[in-house]
């Protein structure tokens, strides 16, 4: 018998991170959400069409790996299908953040293949965030994307949703909102960056050797 009651800690960190998120503007009231992994068998996950800046631990949905809801009174996220295909393929992650920061969802829309996130701008962003894949479009909620998004999940841990957001997969939801925020702070440096280079100043990436030396910490 499972009892959502037995998963409280869990929950809380759940419900904490996404109040978080919230409050650092990476996401709106209604939209995100957010996941991780309880056990082999259970996630718990960020309901449907509740408050994103004020959840508390006892809003927090517990969900079988099979797509079982054990808490029939929280209406789940229309992304939960993503997150639960993501922790069935990826046995190394515990920890989903999918969210919908301004400048990091803005690169989501762009159609030139020069416009793209710069993560190697500082070396913080690029030991996070190594790579960044872009996902093709498909309508939010649908089979189509949980698969798309899942599919690419299998080996990237940082993804660009086309016209929707982004997320973040890690073994620890701290380090999953660390690869977020540091993805916003590298878009935003990267729109600095193109006003600079458009006014004449050079700006520096790192190198393919620096960026070696930091996958080699």
């Amino acid at each position: 018998m499972i009892n959502p009651k037995d998963y409280m800690e869990e929950r809380l960190l759940v419900a904490q991170t996404m109040v978080r998120l919230y409050n650092r503007g990476l996401t709106t009231v209604s939209g995100g959400n957010i996941s991780l992994r309880i056990n082999k068998d259970l996630f718990c996950i960020t309901p449907s069409s509740l408050d994103k800046g004020n959840l508390t631990a006892d809003q927090i949905a517990v969900v079988g790996i099979d797509g079982t809801n054990y808490t029939p009174e929280f209406k789940l996220s229309i992304e939960s299908e993503i997150h639960r295909l993501i922790l069935v393929n990826r046995p190394d992650i515990n920890a989903i953040v999918h969210s919908h920061p301004i400048y990091a969802s803005t690169f989501s829309c762009v159609d030139s293949v020069e416009s793209t996130i710069n993560v190697k701008l500082t070396a913080e962003s690029y030991y996070f965030s190594p790579e960044l894949v872009n996902v093709e479009y498909s309508l939010m909620g649908t089979k189509d994307l949980a698969r798309k998004v899942s599919e690419a999940g299998k080996t990237h841990d940082l993804m660009l949703m086309q016209n929707h957001g982004a997320i973040a997969l890690a073994t620890t939801l701290l380090k999953a909102f660390d690869k977020m925020d540091l993805l916003e702070r590298a878009a935003q440096m990267t729109v600095i960056a193109l006003q600079l280079k458009s006014s004449g100043i050079g700006v520096k990436s790192l190198s393919d050797e620096q960026c070696e030396e930091i996958k080699n910490l």
